[in-house]
This record gives C-alpha cells, sequence and structure tokens, in this order.
C-alpha cells in the first residue's frame, strides 16, 4: 500500500492522487519512488483505459520538498546522481505509458510540479494554477523535467523561464503549450477532463498506445536513455556545489542569495 500517493479506479480510469497536502504535494524520495510503482502497476493493468494525475489539497504539487532538498545538499556528487536518476526515470515512465494520461492542476505546479504536468499527455488547469521552473533560484536547474517542458513549450521559451524562473499564470501556460485548457475553478477542470476522458474512450487503446510511440519516433531528439543520463549527471553535479547550497540556505533563511546582494 502507498503511503504518499492515492490511486482511485472509477470504472476504466484510475486517479493517481498526489497525498501530501500538507506540504503541498511536494517531492520527496518516498513520492517519487511510490509514484514510479504507480506508473508500472497501471502500465501492466490493461482495464486501466486512462490516467488522470492530481494532488489533494490546495496545490497540485509545489515542487521539491524542503527536507529533500536539505538532505540532498549534503550528499556527494554520486548519490545526487543516483537521486536524480530515480527522479528522470519516474518521469519517463510516466511519459511512456501506454495509457492517455491527464494532469489535473488545480495550483501551485512548481519545479517538478510543471514536470509532472508536462510528462503527462494532456494537462487541464484551473485559473489561478502557477506554474514555474524555479530552480535556479536554488543555484541548480530543471534538468529531470527539461525534456518534457521543452517538448511543450520549446527551446526558444525554454531560454526565458528556465533563466529567470518567472511565475506562469494558466493562461500564459496555455498560451505557450504546457496547458491545453483552462477551467474557471476546480469543478469546471474536473468537468472539462470528464469530457476529454469520454473521447478518450472512444479510442482504441492499442492505437492510443501506438499514436504516443509514433510521436517519440518523429520527434527530433527522442527522450531515451542518453538523454536521461545527460540530465541527471548536470543536476548531480550542480547540486553539490556552493552555490546550490548557497541558494537552499537563502532560501531557508528567507534572506535574499548572494548573487542577489546589491551596493
Amino acid at each position: 500500500m502507498f503511503e504518499t500517493i492515492e490511486i482511485e479506479r472509477r470504472g476504466p480510469v484510475a486517479h493517481v492522487w498526489m497525498n501530501r497536502p500538507q506540504v503541498h504535494n511536494a517531492f520527496n524520495a518516498a513520492l517519487i519512488a511510490e509514484l514510479d510503482q504507480a506508473w508500472d502497476q497501471l502500465a501492466a493493468d490493461d482495464s486501466v483505459r486512462v490516467v488522470v494525475l492530481g494532488g489533494r489539497g490546495k496545490s497540485f504539487s509545489a515542487g521539491a520538498d524542503l527536507n529533500w532538498m536539505k538532505e540532498a545538499a549534503g550528499y556527494s556528487e554520486a548519490e545526487n546522481l543516483e537521486d536524480a536518476r530515480r527522479l528522470a526515470g519516474m518521469l519517463q515512465k510516466l511519459a511512456q505509458l501506454p495509457r492517455p494520461t491527464i494532469a489535473r492542476v488545480q495550483g501551485a505546479a512548481l519545479g517538478g510540479g510543471t514536470g509532472l504536468a508536462a510528462a503527462c499527455d494532456i494537462c487541464v488547469a484551473a485559473e489561478r494554477a502557477v506554474f514555474a521552473t524555479s530552480e535556479v533560484k536554488f543555484g541548480i536547474i530543471p534538468s529531470a523535467i527539461s525534456p518534457y517542458v521543452i517538448r511543450a513549450i520549446g527551446p526558444r521559451q525554454a531560454s526565458r523561464y528556465f533563466q529567470s524562473a518567472e511565475r506562469m499564470s494558466a493562461a500564459r501556460a496555455e498560451a505557450l503549450g504546457l496547458v491545453h485548457e483552462v477551467g474557471a475553478d476546480d469543478a469546471e477542470v474536473d468537468t472539462r477532463i470528464d469530457v476529454l476522458v469520454a473521447a478518450l474512450l472512444e479510442g482504441g487503446p492499442k492505437a492510443q498506445a501506438a499514436a504516443k510511440a509514433l510521436i517519440v519516433s518523429v520527434t527530433p531528439q527522442p527522450i531515451g536513455p542518453a538523454v536521461l543520463e545527460d540530465t541527471a549527471r548536470r543536476i548531480a553535479t550542480l547540486r553539490a556545489t556552493t552555490e546550490a547550497k548557497e541558494g537552499l540556505g537563502a532560501f531557508l533563511d528567507k534572506r535574499p542569495a548572494s548573487w542577489m546582494a546589491t551596493d
């Protein structure tokens, strides 16, 4: 049984809920491991036709858990590499799940939360949803999520948001291609998802899996082992740096990071 997620079955639809509302469904090692297990379980169950990923409480996922980040700051580069590989592997399993996947985003989707939304096939967000690739504020980069975010918004827009860490409204995220539909509130989001699910259930399941594989095949740079290893190594190298430790320390101390100091 799971501790950080719930899987709710509604006929052929599996609703996967991140269930750490007290920390806005922030990532830690346990959540990553349990999502990874969930994707394996759902991929093996042919009675599942559609997967909807959501978060309990006010937020979809607010990115990395602070305690997990503090722990990772003390890791060696090798330990950081293994940690990064686990996150990268979980996201890849979600992206390659042989079922249509829908992200239900009702609040903050920051860092890894944006990555989860981008790794799903379809994203439906409430007007109050907020997205960001905020990693540079902590002296690191959105490495593991980058293949999916770049796939969604393209390298030109990524060059802005990966460096500025600006927050994107749901409307802005829709304009960029990260979000497919925006609902006025949570109820409308669920209504829009129900309509999408009904449409998806009309398609042949094997054809839908083949359609996903087709997109990967014709995309110039498929998200494969080489890309995953490269992104894992990049974040592992940065996590152990003085700058990353200063970025996390500044955030925890609620002070400006040293690079923001002015005369």
